[in-house]
């Protein structure tokens, strides 16, 4: 069975960092896409960081030059780190894992179960 498990996430004062991670077990299937989301209550989710399979990577506009998503294909994790946080980043966040068969098509896209991230002022 595939499975994302997230860890990383808690409470932090502004300015301080946290690294999330979300590690991906159970796949007989190649990474595509691996990215992380945040939704915060009543809103709509949206893409924090992505990275693609070739490599490349984009970032929301607001997290740009405090965040750096990374992954490491040999342990099928994907992490984002978050330095100088602020209040508004506090959300739920999500990764998103796409797997893809050997043809390269996808075959499933699969999201983590969220881990809260509080940003005290």
């Amino acid at each position: 069975q595939v499975q994302l498990v997230e860890s990383g996430g808690g409470l932090v004062q502004a300015g301080g960092s946290l690294r999330l991670s979300c590690a991906a077990s159970g796949s007989a299937f190649t990474l595509g896409a691996m990215g992380w989301y945040r939704q915060a209550p009543g809103m709509t989710r949206e893409l924090v960081a992505g990275t693609t399979s070739g490599g490349n990577i984009n970032y929301a506009d607001s997290v740009k030059g405090r965040f750096t998503i990374s992954r490491d294909n040999a342990k099928n994790t994907v992490y984002l780190q978050m330095n100088n946080l602020k209040p508004e980043d506090t959300d739920v966040y999500s990764c998103k894992v796409s797997f893809l068969t050997r043809a390269g098509t996808l075959a499933l896209d699969l999201w983590g179960q969220g881990t809260q991230v509080t940003v005290s002022s």
